[in-house]
């Protein structure tokens, strides 16, 4: 089974045809339209790696960032301890201090009214001496003769 000549001819006249009209006109397009497709996929790729590479330089920043901040957090908290304990070693310095004067104070308090109340001992005693002495001398010296003979004693005795 072999074509026919004529048959040969006319399929080939058109298969030429059809290939002129599609290599003039849809090849270019086809062609076309596949290299934008090309420059399409390989200019998202791009993007893609720079995105990526952005995604990690991002990425690090943001660990560097919390790095710092946890850095600096236990700076401030190292800060805030130190505070506080300088506060409380001023507070009981403070409250030592306080303390020794109140008791210092609370000691010569107690000293004035020691000093006082043996100068109202001194002289009660000192009025209840000079009543006994009183008595004792009121009983020993009833007549006149007997004041006279002591009042003469206690002079000699001063002029000595």
């Amino acid at each position: 089974m072999t074509p026919d000549f004529g048959l040969f001819f006319w399929m080939m006249l058109a298969f030429l045809t059809v290939f002129f009209v599609l290599a003039k006109f849809a090849f270019p397009m086809i062609t076309k339209m596949v290299d934008t497709r090309s420059n399409f996929i390989n200019e998202s790729l791009q993007n893609a790696h720079e995105a990526n590479q952005k995604l990690a330089s991002i990425r690090s920043e943001g660990e560097k960032i919390l790095r710092e901040a946890r850095e600096k957090q236990a700076d401030i908290l190292k800060e805030a301890m130190a505070t506080r304990d300088s506060i409380i070693r001023e507070a009981q310095t403070k409250a030592l201090a306080e303390g020794s004067k109140l008791l210092e104070e609370a000691k010569l308090q107690i000293e004035a009214e020691k000093q006082k109340a043996l100068r109202d001992i001194r002289s009660q005693v000192t009025e209840i001496s000079v009543q006994i002495a009183e008595k004792v001398l009121l009983q020993q010296l009833k007549d006149e003769a007997e004041q006279q003979r002591f009042i003469d004693r206690i002079l000699d005795e001063t002029v000595k």
